[in-house]
């Protein structure tokens, strides 16, 4: 074969093997991506799954979260003796000291308006002195108590500052037992000594829970939220959040059995809030509504006395003669028998029945005089100041 003809044709063998190399090598790598695409496919599914609702509802929230610092005053006694040798004799001689001793107690908060509106509970704040809340990003505040009401156990405070960030509220009223419920604060935030709020989350286990006055030491608590999130000490007063990041509630006490969470948490719904914060913005306080009577259930024993044939009920026991219980007509002695058009058999059916009403709200009464019964509306006005 001629020289000038062997070169180009071992060239052209040449090309022809690598190109059958590289396609075999394309091939080759064809084959092997699915189990590449694969694995990427479970590393994007598994990062997608670690930001599911309750992560982005706690980064929506949580720099909004504070922790609410009161500082409270108590009279100490101490007695030189220790209390051995206590009687009017060595009492005159070595009568015992008294000092007042600052006493730091702290709970959680939550911001929800750009002016500073803080929420919290009224027995967090409870015979403060002084109250500081310290934000998530280290921020420490002064706060000034706008509203304080034990009765609703809410309170409002202000602070001052910039760039404060504000949480969502949302609709309390529309919540789905069984959806997403996120409570966020600052547990045991004195030992810890971090400003950054953590995270329980559960469901919704009830809404509108009556708890009667015997099982809190914070008073009655009507138509509450109920959810399985673990509330824990230094948790009251922050905030309960749907799936959405949304503020749906106050948590306030939980029922425990030795000081820890069991799973029965409770919050103040965040529609009677609204309600409360809108009595602050207009009147500069929350005001104590007042129906301008006193009444007493009937019971077995009282209805025997009165001469009443069956129980239930509320007798009226005095009307104020210059309040709306006495402009609607009612008369010491008349039993009501419905309040809203809700049958009242106990004092916690009455405190159900106009829980959350305020000033200038209308009551609707059945009320039972002489064995006949007749409608009465009433309208709540504002409790004297006495």
């Amino acid at each position: 074969m001629n020289r000038r003809v062997v070169g180009p044709f071992v060239f052209a063998i040449g090309l022809a093997i690598g190109v059958v190399l590289t396609l075999a090598i394309v091939r080759g790598g064809a084959r092997a991506a699915p189990g590449t695409v694969r694995r990427a496919q479970l590393a994007s599914r598994l990062s997608e799954s670690r930001s599911n609702a309750i992560v982005t509802a706690a980064q929506r929230v949580s720099p909004a979260v504070v922790t609410v610092s009161v500082t409270t005053t108590r009279v100490v006694r101490a007695d030189p003796f220790g209390g051995v040798f206590r009687d009017d004799f060595f009492d005159r001689f070595f009568p015992s000291q008294t000092y007042r001793q600052k006493v730091p107690s702290m709970g959680s908060g939550v911001l929800v308006d750009r002016k500073g509106i803080v929420l919290t509970n009224s027995h967090v704040i409870r015979d403060a002195d002084d109250i500081q809340v310290q934000l998530s990003d280290g921020r420490r505040l002064p706060a000034k108590v706008l509203g304080d009401s034990p009765v609703y156990d809410l309170a409002v405070l202000r602070v001052e500052g910039e760039r404060l960030p504000v949480a969502k509220l949302g609709d309390s009223d529309s919540l789905v037992v069984g959806e997403w419920a996120i409570a966020i604060g600052n547990p045991f935030g004195f030992l810890l000594d971090d400003p950054q709020p953590t995270v329980t989350a559960g469901v919704i286990s009830a809404t509108r829970r009556d708890i009667k006055s015997e099982a809190t030491e914070g008073g009655v608590y009507k138509n509450m939220i109920q959810t399985d999130a673990a509330i824990n000490p230094g948790n009251s007063g922050g905030p309960l959040v749907n799936g959405d990041g949304e503020v749906i509630g106050i948590n306030t006490f939980i029922f425990t059995r030795g000081g820890g969470s069991i799973g029965l948490g409770f919050a103040i719904p965040i529609d009677l809030i609204k309600r409360l914060m809108a009595e602050i913005e207009q009147h500069g306080r929350i005001r104590q509504a007042w129906p301008g009577m006193q009444v007493q259930p009937v019971d077995e024993r009282l209805a025997q006395r009165l001469g009443w044939k069956d129980v239930g009920g509320l007798v009226v026991t005095g009307v104020d003669g210059r309040g709306p219980a006495s402009r609607a007509g009612l008369q010491v002695g008349d039993r009501i028998r419905k309040v809203n058009g809700r049958t009242i058999s106990s004092l916690d059916d009455a405190q159900s029945s106009i829980y959350g009403a305020q000033v200038g709200d209308r009551l609707q009464l059945e009320v039972e005089r002489d064995g006949a019964r007749r409608e009465v509306s009433l309208t709540l006005e504002e409790a004297p100041q006495r």
